[in-house]
């Protein structure tokens, strides 16, 4: 699913991305490895944390990535920050619509907002950014919005 999500996406040429559900890291690396000048992470699970430093040392990716050690829900109310693509991918046993609904607030204005949802729910009412596209694999689904 995330190679669909980014030929969908295409090159990310100088556009910033947020990733608030860091896990591995992969999104951030890819988009990177797509042409983003930046990718913020946020990851709160230390082991993970310990994960994406190790390949962000190991790709030299330290200037392009900025880790950030936090929940996403904590980090919000630190700053405004905004960005040209918001990469969500939440755990799917608590996929946290309110939070969603707040990062759709972090993409620029023709920004881009993707969504990794469980393919057995409905496209989140919560969100109201404009749905561009809508993609279903296996047991997950990814929606396109457009700020």
């Amino acid at each position: 699913m995330r190679g669909a999500l980014f030929n969908i996406l295409g090159d990310l040429d100088n556009l910033t991305v947020l990733d608030p559900f860091g896990g591995t890291g992969a999104l951030s690396f890819e988009a990177i490895s797509r042409g983003a000048t930046s990718a913020t992470t946020i990851e709160h699970d230390v082991v993970a944390q310990k994960t994406i430093e190790k390949n962000m040392h190991v790709l030299a990716l330290e200037k392009h990535i900025n880790l950030i050690r936090a929940s996403a829900q904590s980090w919000l109310r630190t700053t405004d920050t905004q960005f040209d693509v918001v990469l969500c991918d939440p755990p799917y046993n608590n996929t946290q619509i309110s939070l969603l609904a707040e990062l759709t607030k972090r993409v620029h204005k023709d920004g881009i907002f993707v969504l990794s949802f469980p393919a057995s729910e409905e496209a989140p009412k919560e969100i109201k950014l404009q749905l561009i596209k809508q993609q279903q694999y296996g047991d997950g689904q990814l929606f396109f919005y457009q700020a």
